[in-house]
């Protein structure tokens, strides 16, 4: 099992590093339209949905959609990773997943909240959210238990 974890949580953090690049290429090459399906909206959540809908579908930038689209996925995988982390009862496991999906959510959030309202400040906050949740994986993969040899390998 510790095995397959320290595949999930590697994997999960080589998706983030690749979504930080991605993000970093949206943010200096791509010019986002302040008036586009869920920008300014009158209610938070309903904006996200549409500018996010907007970037994957119609986004000006194959940078945005990029972005979009693997935020998504990494958000499926923040919580793939904190639901096989559960069954294990390793406390740590388990804080630095839980901590890591909800660091992944705000910055997600943060980047539908950019799409909405166009503030460098909501940009700020999602690489900010990037980087607890990198710490939280990180912490994570280098906490858990060392690889055990099996009976085999080690009689050899």
């Amino acid at each position: 099992m510790t095995i397959q974890l320290r595949g999930a949580y590697l994997s999960t953090l080589i998706t983030l590093l690749v979504q930080f690049m991605l993000g970093m290429a949206t943010n200096l090459f791509v010019q986002i339209p302040t008036n586009h399906p869920g920008a300014n909206p009158p209610e938070y959540f309903s904006g996200v949905i549409q500018s996010v809908t907007w970037a994957i579908i119609h986004g000006p930038s194959i940078w945005l959609v990029a972005h979009a689209v693997l935020g998504l996925l990494i958000v499926l995988s923040a919580l793939g990773l904190l639901f096989r982390t559960i069954p294990t009862g390793n406390r740590l496991a388990i804080t630095t997943s839980v901590i890591g999906a909800l660091a992944v959510l705000a910055a997600g959030f943060n980047g539908g909240s950019y799409l909405n309202y166009h503030q460098d400040f909501s940009s700020m906050i999602m690489a900010t959210f990037f980087g607890v949740a990198v710490t939280a994986y990180l912490v994570g993969l280098f906490g858990l238990p060392p690889q055990q040899e099996s009976q085999t390998s080690a009689a050899r």
